[in-house]
Parts: C-alpha cells; sequence; structure tokens
C-alpha cells in the first residue's frame, strides 16, 4: 500500500478546510483566520492531498516536484513505479535533486530504475550520473558509468578528471586526462588545480609549459591562478616572476583572481613587499584579500607591519571577519603582545561578533599564551557552546601556566560533556600532568587514549610520557615504552629523555639519546649545550672542549638568548651582559643591591652549568646579568611597587635565573609572570608555580 492509500482521507480532508478557509481569507471579515490559513492551506498535509490529486490525474512529474521540494526525495522516487515510461526530463530532475541533496543513495535508486525500465541514459543524464557519483565520493560507480557511455562530450571527460583530481587519485585523473580527444580551459586548470592540492606543485608546473607549447590561447585568468599557485607552492619565486611576465604579456593583470594569486604566490615566495605593491594596486580589495594581506606579514614575523595593516582594515569601509580577527589574535598569541589582543578583544566587542565563532578559541588562545588565564577562562565561560578547539585550548593554556589541576579539572569536565578528546586535547592533559609530576594519573591517561578514546597514539604522546617519566627518574618504565613503540622514536621523544637526564645526572643515557638526536638534527644546538651543562656539572672539562670543538666543525651556532617586558606598549629587548638599554646602569645597580639581599635571604648561585672552567667568583658573575634578570629588574624600576609585570624569554629559563627570580618575588613583592620556550612561570612570595619541576 503507498503513502498516498495510508492518507488520503485525511489529506483530502485538509485539503478541502484549507480551501475554504482560503476562500473565507479573502473576505475583509475573516482577516483574523489568515495565521491558521496559512499553517494549514500551505502545510504538509494540505501538500499530500494536492500529491494525491495530482497523482489522481497521472501528474506525475509536478507531484514528484512538490515532494522533492519538501526533501521527500526517496518519496518521489518511488512514483516512478507508477509511470509507464518515465521520460529523461523526470530521470533528470529527480537526480538533480539528488545532486542537491548529495544523496547518494537516492541517486542510485534512480540510476536502477533506468536500468529496470530499459531507458538508456543520453550524454546529458549520463554526465549527471558522473558528477553525482563523483561529489559523493564513489568514484567507482562513475568510472562505470563513464565506460559504459556510447558517445562521450566534453563535460563527461572533466566531469571524471575533477572528481578523481579532488579524490586525490591523480594517476588516474591524468591517464583520463591523456586519453582526452580534446581539451579546454576546465580540463586544464582542473588537472593542475589537483596536483597542487594534493602537493605535486611541480607536476602541476610540468602541465602549465605543456599548455604553453600545445594550446596557449587557452591560457586564462584560471590556468594562470593555478600556475601561480604551483609556484606558490614549489616555493619559487623566479618561476613565479616568469609567470606574472606572461600575464602581463597578455593583459590579464587587471582581473582580481589573478591579482590575488600573485599577491599570494609572492607572499610565499617570502617577497611580502612585492605581495603588498600588488595588493595597493588592487582595484577591489574585500575582507578575504585583507585577512591574506595582514597574514603574509605574520607569517614573515613582520609582526608591526601586520599590526598596523590590521589598523588600516579597522578605518576603511571594509569589516574585518572572525578569520581576520582570529589571525590577529594568533599573531597576538605568539608574540606575546597582550595589550594587542586586548584591543582587538574589545573590538569585537563592540562590533556584536559571533561569541560562538572559531574566533573566541582564538581568544582563549591568545589569553592563554599570555599567561592571562582569568581572561582565557571568563571567555571560555561566555560561549554558550565550546567546541573542542575551545576546549583544548583552555586545557593546553591551563597546562603551560603551570595550573596542572585546572587543566585536569577542565580535561574531566570535556569528558562529561560528551565531546570526544583529539590527540592534541591529550597532548595537553599529559603536559600537564608532566609539570605537575603526577605520574599515575599520567599514565592512565595515557592508556585510556587508545582502551577507552579508541584513538591511536601519536608520537607526541609517546614524547609527552617519556617526559614525565624521565623528570620522574622513571629511565626504566621510560625505555620500557620506547621498545614497545610501534613508530620510529622521534626527536620530542629523545629530546624528553635528555632532559630528565640533565634533571637527574643519568649520563649514560643522555649519551644514548643525545647519540640519536645527533644523526636526527645534527644542526640543533640545544642538544650540544645540553650535554656541555651534563659535562660541566660533572667538572668533565675535557668533554665540554669537545663538544665545543664539535660544533665549532659542524658550524652548529649556539642561539643567543634573549629576554623582553613590555612598559606602556614598547618593548624592551635585553641579551645577556646587555649594556646598551638607556638605563643599563641602573639596571646594574639594582641587581647588585638585590644580589646581597638575596644573599642574606639565603641565595646560593648556581654555578654548575657555567660552561668555563674559571673561579667561582667568576662564575657568579657571568650569571649576575643573565637577561632574564635584566628584564626583570627593568620592568620593577619601570612600575610602581606591588604592580604584576612579566618577562618573556626565547629560550628555556636557567636554574640560577629560575631561582634568583623566586627570591626577587619574596623580596620585592611582586608577582613576576616569567614565559620561556617551554612553559609559563608564575612566581609569587618566593615560590614558582611549577613546583620547580620544569
Amino acid at each position: 500500500m503507498s503513502f498516498f492509500d495510508s492518507e488520503s482521507r485525511h489529506s483530502l480532508r485538509m485539503l478541502y478546510l484549507g480551501g475554504r478557509l482560503f476562500s473565507r481569507s479573502c473576505s475583509s471579515q475573516a482577516q483574523q483566520h489568515k495565521p491558521l490559513v496559512r499553517k494549514t492551506f500551505f502545510g504538509p498535509n494540505a501538500k499530500d492531498g494536492i500529491v494525491h490529486r495530482l497523482c489522481k490525474e497521472k501528474k506525475f512529474k509536478e507531484a514528484m516536484d512538490i515532494l522533492c521540494d519538501q526533501k521527500r526525495l526517496r518519496d518521489a522516487i518511488r512514483l516512478l513505479d507508477r509511470i509507464e515510461r518515465p521520460s529523461a526530463l523526470v530521470y533528470s530532475t529527480l537526480l538533480q535533486f539528488c545532486l542537491k541533496q548529495r544523496d547518494l543513495g537516492a541517486g542510485k535508486m534512480v540510476h536502477a530504475h533506468m536500468g529496470k525500465a530499459g531507458f538508456l541514459p543520453g550524454v546529458v543524464i549520463s554526465n549527471r550520473l558522473i558528477d553525482l557519483y563523483t561529489k559523493c565520493d564513489s568514484l567507482v560507480d562513475a568510472q562505470k558509468t563513464f565506460d559504459e557511455m556510447p558517445h562521450r562530450d566534453l563535460c563527461s571527460w572533466n566531469t571524471m578528471i575533477s572528481g578523481y583530481a579532488k579524490a586525490g587519485r591523480l594517476s588516474n585523473a591524468r591517464r583520463l586526462f591523456d586519453e582526452m580527444p580534446e581539451r579546454d580551459n576546465f580540463s586544464w586548470t582542473a588537472m593542475m588545480s589537483g596536483y597542487v592540492r594534493h602537493d605535486m606543485p611541480r607536476e602541476a608546473i610540468g602541465l602549465f609549459r605543456m599548455m604553453q607549447m600545445l594550446e596557449i590561447s587557452m591560457l586564462n585568468k584560471f590556468t594562470f591562478s593555478s600556475a601561480l599557485a604551483a609556484a606558490a607552492a614549489i616555493p619559487c619565486l623566479r618561476l613565479g616572476k616568469e609567470i606574472h611576465g606572461h600575464i602581463l604579456r597578455l593583459e590579464l593583470e587587471s582581473d582580481e583572481v589573478v591579482w590575488s594569486a600573485l599577491s599570494d604566490m609572492y607572499g610565499k615566495c617570502g617577497s611580502v613587499e612585492e605581495a603588498k605593491h600588488i595588493f595597493d594596486r588592487m582595484m577591489d580589495r574585500d575582507v578575504v584579500t585583507w585577512t591574506a594581506m595582514i597574514d603574509r606579514y605574520f607569517g614573515d614575523g613582520r609582526i608591526e607591519k601586520g599590526f598596523m595593516l590590521f589598523s588600516e582594515l579597522m578605518y576603511s569601509r571594509i569589516r574585518p571577519n572572525e578569520f581576520t580577527f582570529a589571525g590577529v589574535l594568533n599573531a597576538c598569541a605568539d608574540h606575546s603582545t597582550e595589550e594587542v589582543g586586548k584591543q582587538v578583544h574589545g573590538y569585537m566587542m563592540r562590533s556584536g561578533f559571533d561569541p560562538f565563532s572559531f574566533a573566541a578559541s582564538a581568544l582563549v588562545h591568545m589569553y592563554s599564551k599570555c599567561g592571562n588565564m582569568e581572561s582565557a577562562e571568563r571567555v571560555f565561560k561566555g560561549m554558550a557552546h565550546p567546541d573542542l578547539v575551545s576546549w583544548t585550548s583552555l586545557i593546553v593554556g591551563f597546562s603551560q601556566n603551570g595550573l596542572s589541576g585546572e587543566a585536569i579539572k577542565y580535561f574531566d569536565m570535556l569528558l562529561e560533556s560528551g565531546i570526544r578528546p583529539d590527540h592534541v586535547t591529550f597532548v595537553g592533559v599529559l603536559s600537564a600532568c608532566t609539570h605537575a609530576g603526577l605520574i599515575d594519573k599520567g599514565l592512565e591517561y595515557f592508556h585510556s587514549i587508545t582502551e577507552q578514546h579508541g584513538l591511536t597514539h601519536t608520537p607526541d604522546h609517546y614524547a609527552c610520557i617519556v617526559d614525565l617519566l624521565a623528570r620522574s627518574g622513571r629511565f626504566k618504565k621510560a625505555e620500557e615504552i620506547i621498545s614497545t613503540m610501534p613508530m620510529k622514536p622521534d626527536r620530542f621523544l629523545w629530546a624528553s629523555l635528555l632532559g630528565g637526564c640533565r634533571i637527574h645526572g643519568s649520563m649514560e643515557l643522555a649519551k644514548r639519546a643525545s647519540k640519536e638526536l645527533f644523526e636526527i638534527e645534527p644542526e640543533n644546538p640545544a642538544t650540544y649545550i645540553t650535554m656541555a651543562n651534563m659535562y660541566a656539572t660533572a667538572g668533565m672539562w675535557d668533554e665540554v672542549t669537545k663538544i665545543r670543538k664539535i660544533m665549532e666543525d659542524r658550524g652548529v651556532v649556539k642561539k643567543p638568548g634573549f629576554s623582553w617586558t613590555q612598559i606602556e606598549r614598547k618593548q624592551h629587548i635585553f641579551l645577556v651582559g646587555d649594556t646598551s638599554h638607556p638605563k643599563s646602569n641602573e639596571i646594574h645597580e639594582f641587581l647588585l643591591v638585590i644580589s646581597k639581599r638575596m644573599k642574606e635571604e639565603g641565595y646560593v648561585p648556581d654555578t654548575n652549568f657555567v660552561l668555563h672552567d674559571v673561579e667561582e667568583e667568576q662564575k657568579e658573575q657571568n650569571l649576575a646579568y643573565h637577561s632574564e634578570k635584566l628584564a626583570v629588574a627593568y620592568a620593577i624600576l619601570s612600575t610602581s611597587p606591588g604592580t604584576p609585570i612579566k618577562v618573556y624569554k626565547n629560550l628555556r629559563t636557567c636554574v640560577d635565573c629560575h631561582t634568583a627570580i623566586k627570591f626577587i618575588s619574596k623580596i620585592m613583592a611582586r608577582k613576576i609572570i616569567v614565559r620561556d620556550s617551554n612553559r609559563f612561570h608564575c612566581f609569587e612570595n618566593g615560590i614558582c608555580s611549577c613546583g620547580d619541576y620544569w
């Protein structure tokens, strides 16, 4: 029994009632009935009645249209059995709705009915089937339909090539491309863009060269855009400039698509000023173009330029979108410019941005990276339905700021919310366990990744758990986990193991870890410095000399450490022993005075890691003017008593500076936040949030 038979009486009654009410609504005395009329006359039950009437009158095409409009595609397809000989128009219409709804199953039902009805699809319907199958990732069915076509047109070939290219099946796409009897712009562009999208830019350039030789008349804005994208992906500025020359000769430079591709190419090839030159000449710049140019400055490390361009955008007629905000906020996070981040936050609030967008997640990330977890948590709590990215940003933020308990609390809340954590979330909670030395909890989370959450351990998970075990001196367990890894240990894992060896003075295991690191990344100075520090602590000065000689022979240069602090929106940068700052004399004098008070309180300089075999007094002198101490001293001198201060360092803070800043925070009654390359340290009243475990 069809669905029409089961509901026909009710539907006809509704149709009759709807008609009567509609007639009454036309009179001035029945205005109050209009809402009821709309609901009844145009409602689904009334439409069922209309469909039933149309079927009675054998107007199946019209009935199908109504059902398809109601997204009742399967019901519409069932009507095919009631049509004696469905026409090409009927099949084409149904396939169009299948394509619109991306309903592969419904499309297969229509295709199967064609075979059952003995209908031979022509080129247009076959092309529509191929289009449906490729867009629903059913390439086997698409190829079968293509192979069964007695006649194919350009659209048939192009649809198959585009489908294979988008799916990454580039060998299949290229085979069809080479077999084509003729090609058009779309054929070339689909193949080239497929190569670019799947990291084969040189193959895309090869096609571009072929096109130049064979069919130069077909070169247009889309093929040039694909070629420029390939040059950007390599990246090769010389090639990009060559393509730019062809564009100029063909007078295509004024096209907005080409403008955008040119600017993108120059930006990705490291010629940001040339990208800006293209940007400045564009006639019609939209928010996407502005955002891309701002991001290029940030990607090139030209932060001030990026912020200045964002400021220009704010005063233009173009309104920033969430992608613009997210890019600027991520730059603020990466470069610890919280003041700029706060200004962006204020603008977002005034302009009524969507608090549920991923720009809100970028806010959480920005405040977390700037050490302001109160604001990060406040933004998070203002989100009605935070997504996984927001949860993860908050958890990682608490972990990096030494608030492991909060990180674990929010991770447990995430599990209770029903949102599934991903591998990045687990990196955050495992790092929290590492920073707090929570071995059992960390192992519990590590095992739950596969046993409870059905995820696969990543190299990052192994690096985290080895870091936790090595810092705790559990080297046997760490080696056991390393030996059972399904993948080869990476540099992060060996660096974690080496860090634990440094803490506990495990020289033999350190030699093994450093040997692996020397093979993986012989150019990284961190491994050499760590081993030299360990040898210096052990008094093995000959080994320190050997390390220095190896570094010299291999051209490895120690990355210079520097620290900075922001006072009244201006950054002040300090190197070790720096005397270039205008207030250097005051800074050095302050450190001399505070050093005496620190020693009175019990401070003993830690000279173990001074890499020179010199007298103890000289070692203390070398430690006295480390960059973070200079930055802390300047921040104290430049702010009123009791004001919290923030200092940032590009490398891991040394043991002596960590101890010294604890004493300074107590003596000066200051909250001092130091962000090094690993995490945040919050010093207050002589205690650090890391618990001296970092």
